[in-house]
Parts: C-alpha cells; sequence; structure tokens
C-alpha cells in the first residue's frame, strides 16, 4: 500500500483493526509497530531529572532496575534554581542521553502544584506557584524536544495527592482551577508544545482526567493549541472508549489489546464514530514520525553532565540563614556529624528513580575541596528509630573539639515516596536529639538539610548559626555542597515554596487528604505564600527567600504602561547593583497587586523574575515585561479572563515578603458589562447603567403615593432587597414594576 504524498504514514492507509491497535501500548514502554505499512515502534522512558531506560523485558515500573543515567538535581531543588537557562541546558542533556538510550518520549516534567507539604511526590514538582512552574517547565520542554526527543508534561491535572490518587475526585471550582492548577500548564503547552501531555489518575469533580472532554480537548486542544498527543498515566485509564472520546490517544502500558477490542467493539455498534479513532492514529503516527526524524547520537559525555549536575545542584541550594559562618574558610576547625553526609540522599523513590552514573558523597568532596581530613561521626541511623546514645555521644566528642561543627540532617527514603503522602513534616527524632546535643556544646552549628518535601523547622532554628537547604541534589550532590559551604559557588537559590511554622498553618490543612474519595479545595487561590500573604500569617521563611554571601541593592522603578484591554502590557525596569565583595546571582521577583470588584485576590501574585549575575560593585538594569494575562483573573461568569481598570501596584523584591522598591500605574482593563437577566439582581440592574435608566424609568409609583423609585434604588435599600432576583421583586405590591415586561427591559439594556 502506497504512503500519502509527503511520504510518510497517514491514518487512512491503516485498517480499523490496525488504527485501534496503535490506541495502547505493545509493552510496558514501547507503542505498537504496524510492520505491514513499516511502522516501527517508539519508546517511553521515567524522567524526568534523568533517563529511567529499563531493560527489553516488560519489569514493574517502580522496581529501580535502569541503566546508569545521569541522575540531574530533582525538580523540588530545580524550582529554587529560579533560572530557565538553566533548565534548558540540563533539558538539552537529558535529550542527549535519551537519544544515546534510544528513548523516544522522557516522562516529564512534573508541574503540578505543592498545594500541601504532605504530598509524597513533591519531590518531583517544582513549586506553589504556577508562574514559576510554568517558565522553569517550559525551559526544561525546550531543552530536551531541542535533541529531537519529546517530553510528556505531566500530571494533567490537579494531580496533588498521592492518597487515594487513582479514584480521588478533586473538587476544585473553575477560577482556582484556572488560576493555579492549569496556569502552568497553559505557559508550557502554549509556549513549548511538548510532544505529549500525560492525563492524570485522579478525577477533577468527578470526572476521570483521562475520561474529561473539557479538559483534554476543549482547554487543551481548543483553547490552548496543544499540537501532540495525550498518553495516560500508566494504568490511568477507567473506561477506554470514554477515554477515546475525551482526546485520550494512547493507554500506557500494554493491556494485551483487550481494550483496542473495546473500541472496535464501539465502533461496530455505533457507540464510538470511527473518525474519532481515525484522529487518534494520526496523531500516533505523527509523533512516530517525528522521533524517527531525529538522527543516533554519539554516546554523551557522561563526565561532562556529572559537572553540569554539579553546576546546577549549586544554584538550586537555598541558604535560608547565616549568622556569619558561612563560607568556611578551608583551614577552618571543622567536624561533620550525620550519616547523610556520606550516605546521601540524592533523589526521591518510585518512577523517577534514576540509577546514577556517579555518585558523590558531601563528606569526600569537603575533604576534596578543603584539603582537610575533616573528622566525622554518623550520629544517628537513617532508619528513623530512637537516638543512638554510642553514635550521639561520638559525635558530640568531635563537635566539642571544632570550632564549627556542619550537622546533615534530613528525611529517610522510606519517609517520602510516590504511592504515598507523608503524615507530618517533622525530622526524625533521633536526628533532632543529635542536633541538640552538638550545639549544647558551644560550637558554631551549621545544618545541611536533605529532603524532598519542606521540613519543619520552626522548633530548632534557634540552635543552628547556619542552615543550607539543599533538598535532593542528584548525583553531583556532593561537590555541590561542598563548593558553597567553602564559598567555591556563592548560594543563589531562591524557595520555590513557603516554609510554614507549623503544618496546621498551611492553607489545605483542614482538607487534606480529603475523605470518602472527595478532597475539597477549599482554600480555593489562596494557595502557599497566597494564603499566608492574604491572613497576614508568620513563617519560618517566605516564598522567594534565599540568602547570599554578597548583598543586592535595589534603586530606580520605572513603570510605563503600555496598550489598554488585551493589548495592555506594564514595562517594568529597576537597577541592581551588587554591593558586596564577592560576585554572585541574584533573583529579581515581581510581585503583582491587581484587586477586583469582583472577586478576592491574594494581596500579591508572582508574575516575573529575572536571575542576574553580577560581580562586586557591578550595576544593570533588570526589564520585565508583564502582559495583561499577568493582571488578570478568570471570571467565571464571562468564562474569561479579566483586568479591571484602576490602580494597579507593582512591587519588586528578593522574597514576597522582602519587597525593596513599590509603585503604581493606573491601567485600563477588559470590562465587559455583564448581561442582564430578569434573574439578575436588583443590585446588578442597578450597577449596570442602561440597568438603572430603565428602572428610574419603570419604578413609577402612583402620583398620590408619596414613593418614588428612589427608594428602591438607594444605597440604603440595595443593602437590604438588593440581592433579590428583579422576577421575584417585580411580584412584590411595592415595586412598581411590570413582570410581564422583564424580559423586554432586560433586552433594552444588553442591546445598549
Amino acid at each position: 500500500m502506497p504512503n500519502s504524498d509527503n511520504g510518510r504514514i497517514s491514518a487512512d492507509q491503516l485498517t480499523l483493526v490496525e488504527q485501534a491497535s496503535l490506541a495502547s501500548g505493545a509493552t510496558l514502554w514501547e507503542t505498537k509497530p504496524v510492520e505491514r505499512v513499516g511502522l516501527r515502534a517508539i519508546r517511553f522512558s521515567d524522567g524526568p531529572h534523568g533517563v529511567r531506560r529499563q531493560g527489553s523485558r516488560d519489569e514493574y515500573v517502580g522496581s529501580g532496575r535502569s541503566e546508569p543515567a545521569t541522575c540531574f538535581p530533582p525538580a523540588v531543588a530545580l524550582g529554587s534554581s529560579w533560572d530557565p537557562a538553566l533548565l534548558q541546558r540540563m533539558g538539552v542533556a537529558l535529550g542527549r542521553e535519551a537519544r544515546h538510550l534510544n528513548v523516544q518520549v522522557l516522562l516529564g516534567p512534573g508541574i503540578n502544584i505543592k498545594r500541601s507539604p504532605l504530598c509524597g511526590r513533591n519531590f518531583e514538582y517544582l513549586s506553589e506557584d504556577p508562574h514559576l512552574s510554568g517558565r522553569l517547565g517550559a525551559a526544561l520542554i525546550d531543552g530536551v524536544q531541542s535533541q529531537g526527543v519529546g517530553t510528556s508534561l505531566k500530571h494533567f491535572a490537579v494531580n496533588n495527592q498521592e492518597t487515594d490518587r487513582q479514584r480521588v475526585s478533586a473538587d476544585v471550582d473553575e477560577r482556582t482551577l484556572r488560576e493555579i492548577y492549569l496556569a502552568a500548564f497553559e505557559y508550557a503547552v502554549t509556549q513549548a508544545q511538548p510532544w505529549t501531555v500525560m492525563s492524570s489518575y485522579n478525577r477533577i469533580n468527578g470526572t476521570y482526567s483521562a475520561e474529561n472532554r473539557w479538559l483534554l480537548t476543549e482547554i487543551l486542544r481548543e483553547e490552548w493549541g496543544f499540537e501532540g498527543l495525550v498518553v495516560s498515566d500508566w494504568g490511568g485509564v477507567d473506561n477506554r472508549v470514554a477515554a477515546l472520546r475525551a482526546g485520550l490517544d494512547i493507554e500506557m502500558p500494554t493491556m494485551g489489546g483487550s481494550t483496542d477490542a473495546l473500541l472496535l467493539r464501539a465502533v461496530e455498534e455505533g457507540n464510538l464514530a470511527p473518525e474519532l479513532l481515525e484522529a487518534m492514529a494520526e496523531r500516533v503516527l505523527a509523533l512516530i514520525e517525528r522521533a524517527a526524524a531525529a538522527p543516533a547520537v554519539s554516546a554523551p559525555d557522561l563526565a561532562a553532565h556529572h559537572q553540569l549536575a554539579r553546576e546546577i545542584a549549586g544554584q538550586c541550594a537555598v541558604l535560608l540563614k547565616n549568622d556569619g559562618v558561612l563560607p568556611l574558610a578551608g583551614d577552618a576547625s571543622v567536624a561533620v556529624v550525620g550519616e547523610l553526609a556520606c550516605t546521601p540522599r540524592i533523589q526521591g523513590a518510585g518512577s523517577s528513580q534514576v540509577t546514577p552514573a556517579f555518585l558523590d558523597s558531601p563528606l569526600d568532596e569537603m575533604r576534596a575541596v578543603s584539603g582537610q581530613e575533616i573528622p566525622f561521626a554518623a550520629g544517628y541511623s537513617l532508619d528513623g528509630g530512637p537516638p543512638d546514645p554510642e553514635l550521639e555521644a561520638a559525635a558530640v566528642s568531635l563537635a566539642r573539639a571544632a570550632e564549627i561543627t556542619v550537622v546533615f540532617l534530613g528525611l529517610p527514603a522510606p519517609e517520602e515516596s510516590e504511592g504515598y503522602d507523608r503524615t507530618h513534616i517533622d525530622l526524625p527524632a533521633n536526628q533532632l536529639s543529635l542536633l541538640a546535643a552538638v550545639a549544647a556544646t558551644g560550637t558554631r552549628v551549621v545544618v545541611v538539610l536533605a529532603n524532598g518535601g519542606l521540613v519543619k523547622l520552626s522548633d530548632w532554628d534557634h540552635q543552628a548559626h547556619a542552615i543550607l537547604e539543599s533538598w535532593l541534589l542528584g548525583q553531583a550532590v556532593g561537590g555541590a555542597i561542598a563548593d558553597l559551604l567553602f564559598g567555591v559557588v556563592n548560594p543563589s537559590g531562591k524557595l520555590a515554596e513557603t516554609i510554614p511554622i507549623r503544618l496546621e498553618d498551611t492553607p489545605s490543612y483542614l482538607n487534606f487528604p480529603g475523605e470518602q474519595a472527595h478532597v475539597r479545595y477549599g482554600e480555593g487561590v489562596f494557595v502557599g505564600y497566597r494564603h499566608h500573604d492574604a491572613v497576614g500569617g508568620a513563617v519560618s521563611y517566605p516564598f522567594g527567600h534565599g540568602l547570599s554571601y554578597t548583598t543586592f541593592d535595589y534603586q530606580d522603578l520605572g513603570l510605563t504602561v503600555r496598550g489598554r484591554g488585551e493589548t495592555l502590557a506594564v514595562a517594568v525596569t529597576a537597577r541592581l547593583t551588587n554591593t558586596g565583595t564577592r560576585s554572585g546571582r541574584e533573583v529579581v521577583q515581581a510581585y503583582v497587586s491587581a484587586p477586583s470588584r469582583a472577586v478576592r485576590r491574594p494581596p500579591r501574585e508572582l508574575r516575573g523574575f529575572r536571575k542576574v549575575e553580577l560581580a562586586p560593585g557591578e550595576s544593570t538594569t533588570v526589564e520585565l515585561v508583564l502582559p495583561w494575562r499577568d493582571l488578570a483573573y478568570y471570571d467565571v461568569a464571562l468564562h474569561r479572563w479579566s483586568v479591571d481598570s484602576g490602580a494597579v501596584t507593582i512591587a519588586l523584591g528578593a522574597s514576597s515578603r522582602d519587597l525593596r522598591l513599590t509603585g503604581q500605574v493606573t491601567v485600563v482593563g477588559t470590562e465587559v458589562a455583564p448581561k442582564i437577566t430578569v434573574d439578575s439582581t436588583l443590585a446588578e440592574w442597578a450597577a449596570h447603567p442602561a440597568g438603572r435608566n430603565v428602572l428610574e424609568r419603570e419604578m413609577q409609583p402612583p402620583a398620590d403615593s408619596g414613593e418614588s423609585a428612589a427608594r428602591f434604588l438607594s444605597e440604603a435599600s440595595l443593602k437590604t432587597v438588593g440581592s433579590f432576583p428583579l422576577s421575584r421583586l417585580a411580584r412584590f405590591p411595592g415595586a412598581h414594576l411590570d413582570a410581564a415586561r422583564l424580559e423586554e427591559f432586560a433586552e433594552e439594556v444588553n442591546a445598549s
């Protein structure tokens, strides 16, 4: 059978059976070939911080048996880099390794929002903020796909917990969906066009994501213009026919042909349009052709990639606190305690677990960078059990003899994983016991943390002179931490999530993880710092926070408004100067406060950022352009994004609570008069200029009554009866309004 005119195989060249065969995998990782027309299979592989290519046999997804590859820092660390260019470079390296390992689609990045610190998979996600997540995710996609390897943006959508993840319904209002949980996906799709998007396991407002036509077709394809293919999460399809109707293309992994048969039967019985099956096959063919176009590459330089991983990790760790103890001098009197210093945690557990090509330990690298044989004691065991008096005593003995003791603390691997959520945010008791004992010796304490989900600091922060939150830094963790502690690299990471004082202070606390197969997103758009700033609550460390070994000065804020409505943009400029004695990077963060008359909005929202490197004494002008969508909220009544006219406050700073420059601009928004109906309230009629005119004209009492229309339309009266639909109010004897003519009046108002 001949190919289509452009030389590629088209869906109309396949039989119905062959089209249906493309709707599911052939193995755990591969699509089905069609030998009759020379169509080969392509291979997926877990990511997103490394290529987890399993062997040719169908192995269990989470087995951990995979070929060695560079284990870059996971998303929890990458989010704190605030550097899209850095993630793009990492993506290029991932793409090269994937091609060498004969992987055509890398599963990632994951850009779900960190709604709760208890989510067991938070180590795979970037941030609590969709603006930051979307831009970093798009950069990683660009990097991978520049090498002829596809990505699978995941998990679409509202996958914010592991508890009952296969069935739970995330019950979320549309405004919250649009502004928080879909916004990062929207940016990544429209700006980077991932080859595939992966549907999530969960339901959204009762409908499985894989069967949600509103999500997969109306929003993803029709609104956002997604050009690629939708693949299920592994085992994430409940009803295959409903999923195909909704817009899901490939079901993974293999179902042994059983669900393909369901599709064929549905077509034969008239329950599935054959055009939908053909459109699915066409998208699968396009993906396979795209992957086939990439030429083979030579073996990547894994040693060079290890150095890249070290560079990236060095920009991800966040210096939370520093009372002058860091950076360490090369000849400082230093001891190291904590088993995590020589047995580091580099990544989370589950489907993203990569077999690292190399692995550095922090202890070995600290000794190499300093040139000293730094003494070490384990101090605790990694099983999270009770304090061990002998281990603790040995560590305390070292600390008494040292001017500075670096204490490595963190979460044992079983504390966080794909498949289950955490139950608390505390460090293990044996580690806290060790820290208290070391601090009591009088040594100056530097704490280095290793954790995929945030941990509570408020109980022990006072015991440390410095705290370095290193998250999980991948295979080059040792070198990166040594570089940071000894000042070879200047810390530049910024928190991508708020560190609360208590778990109880987090906005989702009373609504996580839900009950009886439902989780209610009752906090709405007030996620993370949006909540903490709205209620004025104290936090341990705010969103965007991160210290440096140098200092930066912000001057000369400039705000320029261009256009109006959907052509609106605000240009923001400021002068940034390195006022310290070391070269360093600063993340300039732009926050917008755009109050609305229609909805309650957070006091400020991240809407722009730029990471800038400056030498001592060097200055530069930083410019950010904020388009109209950065000022908008989603208006559910109008089914559109809206900007209210009026004053908008824009602040630049080093965190959501360290705002250095603030200014205001006046903008002309996108207001559209709401449609008036007979069921619109009296207040809504009165707020519409034409509506008020009609009411004043028609609500005319008899001349001898001593009343007037103004009685109902006064401010005091509207407070009392303004919530009445006009159709009901018209039935009141004193309304003096012809109920039979309300439709006529509404048409007049809407036509004005």
